[in-house]
């Protein structure tokens, strides 16, 4: 089997796990929905994500992991070979060069399905788990000090451009600015795995500038990462993801 030059592929030996932790700003609305379709009376028609038990709002890990990857793929130059589905062992085994590498180091931190395939067990597991991100504690204390509401339900509607007036009123929940988070991401590292710290990193620094959550385009979702280690907060704040 043919070796990466970049990356060595005869070990899977487990050499460290790297917690990165910290908090998660929001700088506009925040919209994850919930998946529930079932109208209430005075309910809104599209409901964010809530813990089932304190119905306090939080990230999903799955919502964070998804966003990462998309904006690593979309920046690889590789979504237009996938039609919009996540790189897959049958893209690694159709490219070469740069785009080969890059690709395999995206499945090495998200994974990938075909778990049969000599490929990616030459590849391994997923790197990357990332956690739900619950409400930040000392922001939740001191909100609730000043009673205020985690949620906010937001009036939309559509303008008729000859009468001038609204039309199809809609009303979306969403978490509001300002609101913070506390975020846990795991990284597990195999021997050989060189850069893929340095690529979830450039992933993250663009859903930063990017969006997360639903109607981005609308100016929901901005979001800001602070982590806790100094060091790891630095590197971030010079990573240059489109490079």
């Amino acid at each position: 089997m043919k070796k990466d030059d970049d990356m060595n592929t005869n070990s899977m030996k487990l050499v460290d796990i790297k917690e990165m932790t910290g908090k998660i700003l929001l700088k506009s609305g925040l919209h994850i929905g919930a998946g529930d379709t079932e109208m209430r009376i005075g309910g809104t028609d599209n409901p964010v994500i809530k813990h089932p038990h304190t119905l306090e709002p939080y990230i999903p890990g799955s919502s964070l992991k998804g966003k990462t990857r998309s904006l690593l793929e979309l920046q690889s130059g590789l979504m237009g070979m996938t039609d919009g589905k996540p790189l897959d062992i049958k893209d690694y085994r159709n490219l070469e060069g740069k785009d080969k590498k890059r690709c395999r180091e995206i499945i090495a931190l998200f994974g990938a399905s075909g778990a049969d395939s000599e490929d990616l067990k030459e590849i391994g597991p997923s790197r990357l788990s990332f956690a739900d991100a619950p409400l930040y504690d000392e922001w939740k204390k001191g909100a609730i000090e000043r009673n205020l509401t985690f949620t906010e339900v937001k009036s939309e509607n559509s303008i008729n451009r000859i009468k001038g007036t609204a039309e199809n009123p809609r009303f979306t929940e969403r978490v509001p600015a300002d609101t913070v988070f506390s975020f846990s991401i795991v990284l597990k590292v195999f021997e050989g795995d060189d850069g893929l710290e340095e690529l979830l990193l450039k992933g993250l620094k663009l859903l930063e500038m990017d969006a997360l959550g639903g109607s981005g385009s609308r100016g929901y979702g901005r979001i800001e990462f602070q982590f806790d280690d100094g060091a790891v907060q630095q590197r971030f704040q010079d990573t240059n993801p489109l490079s």
